[in-house]
């Protein structure tokens, strides 16, 4: 099943000049769905792999469902103001400004060997925050895996010490 084809292009969203990978069409397709959790959760098999972080908002669609798949916790990375428990922040910039992410300190510790899951790499500057996270609390990064993969962005750059998988390449 070729993904990509289940993938809407919007225009100038969330700014001007910005075109927005839309994956709300390929969710709604029941296949689309199901053959992407079957791939995500191929890439990040037999890795040991204690817990999966889904990075706010997107990285939650598949990010539980992978977890469950791998035996693995889920834990989410959200915007300022979203956990209740007490939190560690990390700031970040985007290809349109910037923003602050957070977890739960108590989330995951020494010994947890994560996979960082979002829907897009784009510069790399929000998985790059949540990969400084994951270190201030001394977990092993494991994988990065992403839906898709903005090449044109360079996002992977920042992300050179890690293993960073995507399904789509742009």
């Amino acid at each position: 099943m070729d993904l990509k084809k289940l993938i809407r292009d919007v225009p100038n969203f969330p700014i001007e000049g910005i075109v927005f990978k839309d994956i709300t069409t390929l969710l709604k397709n029941p296949k689309g769905y199901s053959e992407t959790l079957v791939q995500l959760v191929e890439l990040a098999r037999d890795k040991g792999i204690t817990k999966v972080i889904g990075i706010e908002s997107r990285g939650f669609i598949f990010g539980g469902a992978i977890a469950d798949k791998l035996g693995a916790g889920f834990v989410p990375i959200r915007k300022p103001g979203k956990l209740p428990a007490e939190t560690v922040t990390e700031s970040y910039e985007l290809e349109y400004g910037t923003d602050v992410i957070e977890i739960h300190k108590d989330a995951i510790g020494h010994g947890d060997k994560i996979l960082l899951h979002d829907d897009l790499l784009a510069t790399g500057g929000t998985m790059e925050a949540a990969c400084k996270l994951v270190e201030k609390l001394g977990a092993e990064i494991v994988q990065i895996s992403v839906l898709i993969d903005l090449t044109f962005l360079n996002g992977k750059e920042k992300l050179k010490q890690y293993d960073v998988k995507s399904l789509i390449e742009y």
